[in-house]
């Protein structure tokens, strides 16, 4: 065993050059945030922008330039995803550097510092106070206190010894000492921790599954539609290649709902920037949604919901005044060597009172729970645990029926003094008690309002913790836990069956290891739950990277950060419900807004595959859907995604957007086929002129659902749909000839008003039945 009296000199500068060679160094293997490259790789390589590019390249190659204007819209998504990723990874990168320090070591008998990426193997590092262990070593001198809550969960310090181990990524509470280290880089206890967690998380968005599973489809009816739709328009065209090419893209091209992944992307952007003013930081766009649609919260007990701090709440005097408690008091802090919560907390309560000063003093050890000394002005004080101060029960008898009398969720600690001195760790024979000192851990400013939220929004809130059971339990007590009563001690619980039952029918676990918090998130989940989870440790890792939605606090450490979607960075749980409401507000507007876009998708497959049937040149170019798509859907859906909507999330997204699109799609259809079918009853024959009429009818089939999803009409609302209209009607009247329509005949204007008032009834009487369907399901 090593001791105080025998030599260490650390590593010779020889041993250090062969470790570095034989690669036992301190490799960072912490979790780093997605690299710029990997950024640009998936936000431009998907399916969705590879058949944009083909579509844009047949366009290209037949010179048709004024139809691909549609690129617009695919590289404005690109912009938005790349810029809004890469500044959040900045934003968080920031934050990591504030961790970074030294690390003094003793090397040729000397001490340097060194970064800690230049650890080696058998290094013998320097710790103290306020120190940060870089790496798994062990103890070969001195003693201290170490704090490894962002490891366990477990808040208590605890003593180490000559030869105990001590883990990376702990602290040096108390005490100086010289440590080995034992394992270094990817072998550490912390790394282990984080490389479990090194795997891309998928995310887990029912808009965007609902955004793959339209794509998906409309991919795998596109390329056999459209072979047989360019023979069919190649063959109508007597072999004109071009006019078959833009009939074909135009075809194509509606059947994507590209605007309403731009919608998407443009307003997620938007909600980012409100919440960054909120002091959160969003990391991953679509997690907006998935915390609104959550039904179980995670939540860790230190960081947040108490601010790992504590407060003196009550002092109950036993004669001595107020004076001379705060002065002991004071006393006591000042003399010890610790940082901890308690005695902040103790700090915090005798502020600007002046402190005697020790003759001796005996610091506090796990052993025997207390603390104290000698003072100059001839007095012992002691403060500690009142079953370690006052041993004889029936001496002290006044003293702990004062404390059973408490019935408060409160740590209880006891000051006392004698004139006797402490001898050998023994107390003296007349220690009289002046008081005992009440502390409680400090709540998150508002945390019992943010609970309360939760609760009314159907949310069941768990509190998972590797603090003792005991403190888990009254912390969940106080905040309004529902079934705090029924704690579990996870040490106890030694299955996975046991484990997946208490997750289900229990919320406040205790003793929790990093691996069972994951264990836990993955039963919920299992069980059909959308789970997020809240922490800031490295403990907390594994279950936030297998969490739905995860939260981490600025405060935290760089793995909780790195792996999180949200980040508080004010620290304050009271700004969850915001994010919550924004994203009810993201997820209802997008719901209303993407069936706009969904009409188009709609109508163009279908339409697809009716004119390969048809002799007949498709009514359509690219450019006249840009037009319509322009004023109809682009500029009415990003007005009505901005808008407020607070509504609770109901119902089916996929099936909800399609039973608001159907009704328009359906008109449009039914007004082509009956343009191209009856066209020569009414006296209207010129392909132009039918190719304008659909124009006209399916922008009116397409305003009516705006003006349905826009009651009711407020100021805004109003002026969008009057920019719509005059949009259509001015491009078709100054811009006819960039938009190919042309002016109506006596006939072709009789028919456009028939087919009109068609439309509006048929529109009217087939949205109110889908209305009355959706409202059923969403009951």
């Amino acid at each position: 065993m090593t001791n105080d009296n025998i030599k260490i000199s650390g590593l010779s500068s020889f041993e250090v050059e062969k470790r570095k060679k034989e690669g036992k160094v301190n490799i960072s293997s912490n979790l780093k945030t997605k690299s710029v490259k990997r950024i640009f790789y998936d936000n431009i390589v998907t399916l969705f922008n590879l058949i944009n590019v083909v579509l844009f390249i047949a366009l290209l190659l037949v010179g048709s330039y004024k139809n691909i204007l549609f690129m617009g819209v695919v590289l404005t998504n690109i912009a938005i995803g790349v810029f809004q990723e890469i500044r959040s990874k900045r934003s968080v990168d920031k934050l990591s550097i504030l961790s970074e320090r030294k690390i003094t070591v003793l090397r040729d008998g000397k001490e340097c510092e060194i970064s800690r990426e230049d650890i080696v193997l058998d290094d013998v590092i320097v710790l103290s106070r306020g120190s940060q262990v870089p790496a798994d070593c062990i103890l070969v001198r001195g003693e201290c206190k170490a704090n490894e809550s962002l490891l366990t969960g477990e808040s208590d310090l605890i003593q180490k010894k000559v030869n105990d181990e001590m883990l990376s990524g702990s602290f040096v509470s108390s005490g100086k000492c010289f440590a080995k280290v034992t394992k270094v880089g990817a072998d550490c206890y912390a790394a282990k921790i984080n490389n479990e967690a090194k795997y891309i998380k998928k995310v887990n968005s029912k808009i965007l599954k609902s955004f793959n599973f339209i794509i998906k489809l409309c991919t795998f009816v596109m390329f056999p539609i459209g072979v047989f739709f360019f023979i069919n328009q190649f063959g109508i065209e007597n072999g004109n290649i071009q006019q078959a090419v833009i009939s074909t893209v135009a075809a194509l091209i509606g059947m994507i709902p590209k605007g309403m992944i731009l919608l998407t992307s443009s307003v997620l952007a938007v909600s980012i920037i409100r919440l960054s003013k909120s002091k959160v930081l969003v990391q991953e766009m679509y997690c907006i949604e998935t915390l609104a649609r959550v039904d179980v919260l995670c939540l860790d007990k230190t960081g947040t919901l108490t601010a790992d701090s504590m407060n003196v709440t009550d002092v109950i005097s036993f004669g001595s005044s107020e004076d001379e408690i705060k002065i002991a008091l004071s006393s006591v802090v000042n003399a010890s060597e610790e940082i901890n919560a308690t005695l902040d907390a103790i700090e915090s309560y005798t502020k600007n009172v002046n402190p005697i000063k020790a003759t001796s003093f005996s610091q506090f050890s796990s052993e025997t729970k207390w603390s104290g000394g000698s003072f100059e002005n001839g007095k012992t004080y002691i403060f500690g645990a009142a079953e370690f101060v006052f041993k004889n029960k029936e001496k002290y008898k006044n003293v702990f029926d004062k404390i059973d009398e408490i019935s408060q969720t409160v740590r209880i600690l006891t000051l006392s003094v004698s004139n006797g001195k402490i001898s050998n760790s023994e107390l003296p024979d007349d220690l009289q008690p002046m008081a005992l000192i009440l502390i409680k851990d400090k709540l998150r400013d508002n945390v019992n309002e943010t609970i309360d939220y939760f609760k009314k929004q159907g949310v069941r809130l768990k509190v998972i913790s590797g603090d003792s059971v005991k403190t888990v339990q009254n912390i969940a007590k106080e905040v309004g836990i529902e079934g705090a009563e029924n704690a579990v001690d996870m040490s106890t619980v030694t299955s996975d069956e046991q484990l997946k039952e208490a997750a289900e029918s229990c919320n406040v676990f205790g003793r929790v290891t990093p691996a069972q918090k994951k264990s836990l998130v993955l039963a919920l989940k299992e069980k059909g739950h959308s789970v997020a989870m809240t922490g800031d440790g490295v403990n907390d890792v594994l279950a936030l990277k297998e969490a739905d939605c995860s939260v981490a606090m600025a405060s935290g450490s760089d793995a909780a950060r790195n792996v999180s979607q949200l980040i508080l960075v004010n620290n304050d749980f009271a700004s969850m419900p915001s994010v919550v409401a924004e994203g009810r507000r993201t997820i209802n507007n997008i719901e209303q807004s993407s069936a706009l876009y969904l009409v188009k998708t709609i109508y163009s497959v279908l339409l697809s595959i009716l004119f390969i049937f048809f002799n007949s040149q498709y009514p359509f170019e690219p450019i006249q859907l840009t037009l319509i798509g322009a004023f109809t859907v682009a500029i009415p859906s990003f007005v009505l995604a901005l808008q407020p909507n607070d509504n609770r999330i109901k119902g089916n997204f996929t099936a909800k957007i399609f039973a608001h699109a159907i009704p328009s799609a359906v008109c449009v259809i039914l007004n082509i086929i009956l343009i191209i079918s009856i066209g020569s009853f009414f006296g209207v024959s010129n392909p132009d002129e039918l190719s304008t009429l659909c124009v006209y009818l399916t922008a009116l089939s397409c305003f009516l659902l705006v003006v349905r999803l826009s009651l009711p009409i407020n100021l805004l609302r109003g002026v969008m749909l009057a920019v719509s209209i005059s949009g259509v009607v001015l491009g078709s009247l100054f811009f006819s000839s960039l938009f190919s329509v042309v002016p109506l005949s006596a006939q072709g204007l009789i028919m456009l008003a028939v087919l009109a008032v068609v439309t509006l009834i048929l529109f009217n009487v087939m949205y109110n039945i889908n209305r009355q369907i959706i409202k059923k399901f969403d009951k």
